[in-house]
């Protein structure tokens, strides 16, 4: 199975884990999730669909990452996961 990883646990930043799947499914864990639990799963859906991705699942522990944040280690994940296995 193909796996990408990108970010960290540290404050201000989302660890981002990818793998291959036949549908897109989205978990979202964030110690700021009561105010901000759509706006990271709408950061992450239009990243996607911006990058053409309709199949995929994403973990992302958000430790109160700003949205390019988590986009860049989405995107970071992604490429790691791709190109571990070619």
């Amino acid at each position: 199975m193909k796996i990408g990883m990108a970010g960290s646990l540290e404050s201000n930043d989302a660890l981002i884990t990818v793998k291959e799947s036949s549908v897109i499914n989205i978990e979202v864990q964030s110690i700021v999730d009561a105010f901000y639990h759509d706006q990271i799963v709408q950061v992450i859906q239009s990243t996607l669909d911006a990058a053409r991705i309709n199949a995929i699942d994403v973990v992302c522990l958000d430790k109160g990452a700003l949205d390019y944040t988590i986009k860049a280690r989405l995107l970071t994940a992604i490429h790691r996961m791709e190109v571990r296995h070619e």
